[in-house]
């Protein structure tokens, strides 16, 4: 049955992950469709010279040149009036860390995910950090480093006196482990500073956190069941997020009821220190001992095949259809 609510679906952007936008917004769009919903898509890269047929904007090569300076234009498109709600499948810079976000208020129309300050927050390691410590969320020990300021000797002085190796060292802003390196010694330093400083103008360097990969889904004041990621390799990096048999899951993760009650709790708090609203997936590393370590949140999970989030929602008796049609309901609150 057809609804009534019409939604704009933002696909693809300028970040390094709009391949992975895409592969999550053509995953929306189709659900959003089985849904009834009156869709619409708009991919903000290229501005007022949008495709024309909707499986263009999900395809890996480009329909058109794509460009930062575009947003404005297309921000300002006819497609956005009289729209309910504007579902947000960007990834990264610019579609995750409230510039997006802000457009969109200054127009006043409602999006999926969490508002200005919290998206920004999130996308912020370092300040995500600094509230953790706040909040009581538990992370590992970090530093970061600006392209301002780079003294490889200091560095290498504070992660021996307090990181120690092995220590990850990755962007400041960036999503889907694009940048990220993990150190095991000393000379190793100096290229991971600088691959991250590619992504971004502050470097995080945190302390690595032997042991497991967990993962939790929030859905407003619903936790949902933990995922416990088994990479391939010894980093949950790109390639195992989105290539095929590179990572294998198991949700509910299998660990004793007080570890996930604490995950589960751990999670919200988190969530909720952030101002996050709506959805986000918060994510951990848990050592040995069941010890649990925040790394951060994201505010606008993916929704790929690979992607965490419906995997979780599924463990929780949630299809991908109802998972999408509750994001819409919170938003719309």
């Amino acid at each position: 049955m057809k609804k009534e609510k019409k939604i704009l679906l933002l696909v693809g952007g300028i970040s390094p992950e709009r391949e992975v936008s895409k592969s999550s917004g053509e995953n929306v769009y189709n659900a959003l469709v089985k849904l009834g919903y009156d869709v619409t898509v708009v991919d903000p890269a290229y501005g007022d010279n949008q495709p024309k047929e909707n499986r263009l904007f999900f395809e890996s090569t480009d329909y058109s040149l794509i460009s930062r300076e575009n947003y404005i234009k297309a921000i300002n498109l006819p497609e956005f009036d009289n729209v309910d709600l504007v579902f947000n499948s960007l990834h990264g810079k610019y579609g995750e860390d409230g510039t997006i976000q802000s457009l969109l208020e200054l127009k006043k129309i409602k999006y999926t995910g969490s508002g200005v300050l919290a998206s920004s927050l999130t996308m912020d390691k370092c300040a995500s950090k600094i509230l953790f410590q706040h909040f009581d969320v538990s992370t590992p020990k970090w530093f970061f480093v600006s392209e301002d300021y780079v003294n490889m000797t200091e560095i290498k002085e504070k992660i021996k006196d307090s990181i120690l190796y092995p220590c990850v060292i990755k962007p400041n802003d960036q999503g889907s482990t694009i940048g990220l390196s993990i150190c095991h010694k000393e000379e190793e330093i100096e290229a991971a500073v600088k691959l991250a400083l590619q992504f971004s103008s502050k470097a995080l360097i945190e302390e690595f956190i032997e042991g497991f990969e967990l993962t939790v889904g929030v859905l407003d004041s619903l936790v949902l069941p933990p995922l416990e990621i088994k990479p391939k390799k010894d980093c949950y990096d790109y390639e195992c997020k989105y290539t095929d048999g590179m990572s294998e899951y198991e949700v509910p993760a299998q660990f004793p009821v007080e570890v996930l009650d604490n995950l589960k709790n751990q999670a919200k708090l988190a969530f909720d220190a952030l101002g996050c609203t709506s959805y986000a997936r918060i994510d951990f590393r848990v050592n040995r001992k069941h010890q649990i370590y925040c790394l951060e949140a994201n505010t606008l999970p993916g929704m790929t095949s690979h992607s965490l989030l419906p995997k979780m929602a599924f463990a929780a008796g949630i299809s991908f259809e109802e998972l999408i049609e509750k994001i819409i309901t919170y938003s719309l609150k």
